[in-house]
């Protein structure tokens, strides 16, 4: 076992197949090592969470959040916490940003990353 249950790593799939846009509009950035040599993985189960994307080498966590997030702030904050107690890193950006500025969330990543802007 990897630290997560067959229900996570089964509901990581499901939800791979159901992505929002600005998901997916972050997957076509993130794949296939596009930023410098990082590997992400999306809808990734780490511990009891299923996060949207990671690079494992770097120990970085990327959430993407859309409106009901407003409504779960105390949550999200426990899973922050959570995932920063296994060692990770977590940024997180609003749906909008990544839909209609994804040049400024690149640079954000690659700030977290230590590399420099494309």
């Amino acid at each position: 076992m990897k630290g997560y249950s067959t229900l996570n790593r089964d509901r990581a799939k499901s939800l791979r197949k159901s992505s929002t846009d600005a998901e997916l509009r972050l997957w076509r950035l993130l794949r296939a090592r596009r930023i410098l040599p990082h590997k992400f993985r999306r809808q990734h189960p780490l511990g009891a969470y299923i996060v949207d994307f990671v690079c494992i080498e770097e120990m970085l966590v990327i959430e993407v959040d859309g409106g009901q997030h407003m409504d779960q702030v105390s949550y999200d904050a426990r899973r922050t916490a959570a995932l920063e107690q296994l060692g990770y890193r977590v940024i997180r950006f609003w749906d909008d940003d990544v839909l209609l500025k994804p040049r400024s969330v690149l640079e954000s990543i690659y700030a977290a990353l230590g590399c420099p802007s494309p």
